[in-house]
């Protein structure tokens, strides 16, 4: 083979091989990077989803996202408990809406991120899943941590299983301090919404806990190293030690905070669900 021609073939074999790269790329950006995990819309609103080959019957989880968005794909504490216990699960992506029951322009300007999680994706997931309350369990991180809570504690029937992984139930003292912190815009919604922190506060799960009407199934997480919002996960213990009200705390120190914190415990967290949604399963109602 004379040079040039070598030469050709080399540069053609190059070309070939950087094609080859591009299309596996795209490819990466078009389908799902995992078995049964995929994104549907509920009412124009992303939602990420898994669905097992073979799930449980009549169980199901509904997560919501922390205040950084971040997904359960991406989780893989909770993504790899949740595909062991072979759950359907829906996960909405709702922005920085804080998951409460007031409009929020940036998530939608007809019903409130409360409202389209508790009616909404509730009713998907009766019609994808063939699952209904009192077999749905809510979960969540952070943001949607506090949301979880508050949501079973406003709708115990249609939630009658929470677990929150580092509740923000004190979202309010975040607004009060967030001129001062580096991370000022994760909470320009909570201002926008409430413009007070008074009225924050009052919105908030601790104070939407019914001393006769609660979730029968009620989990938390969160480290004493989590200077933010570990001082709320303590005073809702508290408060539902104070009440009677059954439930399981997870207070003590587990290395830290953050995504090394959420996957940590995550296991515990959905051995916990499973559990739960089992006791329901078998309570006569």
């Amino acid at each position: 083979m004379s040079l040039k021609l070598a030469k050709y073939a080399t540069l053609l074999s190059a070309q070939l091989l950087l094609a080859s790269v591009n299309f596996l790329m795209n490819q990466s950006l078009t389908f799902p990077s995992r078995l049964h995990w995929s994104t549907i819309t509920v009412d124009g609103h992303a939602c990420e989803i898994y669905d097992p080959p073979q799930p449980v019957s009549g169980r199901g989880i509904l997560y919501l996202h922390g205040v950084r968005e971040r997904t359960l794909l991406s989780s893989p504490g909770l993504r790899n408990a949740l595909e062991a216990a072979n759950v359907p699960v829906i996960a909405p992506r709702a922005g920085r809406s804080w998951w409460i029951n007031t409009i929020v322009p940036a998530f939608d300007t007809h019903i409130t991120p409360e409202r389209f999680v508790a009616e909404n994706v509730v009713r998907e997931i009766e019609r994808r899943f063939s699952v209904k309350p009192p077999g749905i369990a809510i979960i969540g991180t952070s943001m949607g941590g506090q949301g979880a809570l508050r949501l079973a504690y406003r709708y115990p029937t249609i939630f009658p299983v929470v677990a929150a992984i580092a509740p923000a139930i004190d979202f309010h003292l975040a607004m009060r301090d967030s001129d001062a912190s580096e991370n000022e815009s994760l909470y320009d919604t909570l201002w926008d919404i409430y413009s007070d922190v008074e009225r924050a506060r009052q919105d908030t799960a601790i104070l939407h806990v019914h001393p006769l009407n609660w979730p029968r199934n009620q989990f938390f997480a969160s480290d004493p190293a989590d200077w933010q919002w570990h001082d709320g996960a303590v005073r809702l213990h508290s408060k539902l030690v104070a009440l009677g009200i059954p439930h399981t705390a997870l207070l003590e120190p587990r290395g830290g905070h953050g995504d090394l914190y959420d996957d940590g415990v995550a296991p515990e967290v959905i051995r916990f669900v499973i559990d739960a949604l089992d006791h329901e399963s078998r309570r006569i109602p």
